[in-house]
């Protein structure tokens, strides 16, 4: 893995998301940050489109983004800030959940919509493996969910 030395990074677009997490499509629910505070705040921004992949079963006729990928949108933006602000490009950065906690639901997410996903660090550091982060995800300034989570940042070499 290639650690650069860390600068001030104040957002991310797609190549730089890219150069950070493993993930790829269909699985990268990110597509730009656009605001990066240290290692304390971030806000990711999802454009919701009909042509995902869950959405041909999820549910046919009635298109509603699984809640599950919410909350990895949410899970996303919190490693992209984290990688970012520690210089963690172009390695084997991967992380693992390890809690989910009141998460709760409350308003659908369709194709069309823009989804805007804000984390706040509660518990992590430098260096530090394990990492605890509030997020909410909004559309058009209305509550679409809201979580607690745990992730560990494995940063093999």
């Amino acid at each position: 893995m290639t650690e650069t030395a860390p600068a001030t990074v104040t957002e991310a677009d797609i190549l730089l998301i890219q150069r950070i997490l493993p993930h790829r499509y269909p699985f990268l629910l990110v597509d730009r940050v656009t605001q990066i505070d240290g290692t304390t705040s971030a806000v990711g921004l999802k454009n919701v489109t009909m042509n995902e992949p869950h959405f041909q079963g999820h549910f046919p006729g009635n298109p509603i983004m699984p809640g599950v990928t919410i909350v990895e949108a949410m899970a996303q933006t919190a490693a992209v800030m984290v990688g970012a602000t520690l210089g963690l490009t172009d390695g084997n950065l991967l992380i693992y959940f390890m809690s989910i906690d009141g998460c709760k639901f409350r308003r659908k997410v369709i194709p069309g919509d823009a989804l805007r996903m804000e984390v706040v660090t509660t518990r992590g550091k430098p260096g530090g493996k394990v990492w605890r982060f509030k997020g909410v995800a909004t559309v058009e300034g209305e509550l679409a969910a809201e979580v607690e989570f745990t992730a560990m940042m494995d940063l093999r070499a």
